[in-house]
């Protein structure tokens, strides 16, 4: 617990460029809007795994 909060005051010191920020934000927002595709059309087929073809 005291290591996060020594980050924090650093990041307080020291905050983030405002592009970090943005890249980190845009990241986020991408990594969401694949996780909602995938559940509003489901997984592709073609990128699951045959196991039946290994066993």
């Amino acid at each position: 617990m005291n290591r996060w909060m020594i980050r924090a005051v650093l990041w307080v010191r020291n905050p983030p460029s405002e592009k970090r920020v943005i890249l980190v934000l845009v990241v986020i927002a991408l990594c969401i809007a694949i996780w909602g595709a995938e559940k509003l059309f489901g997984f592709p087929d073609w990128l699951v795994p045959d196991t039946r073809r290994w066993r």
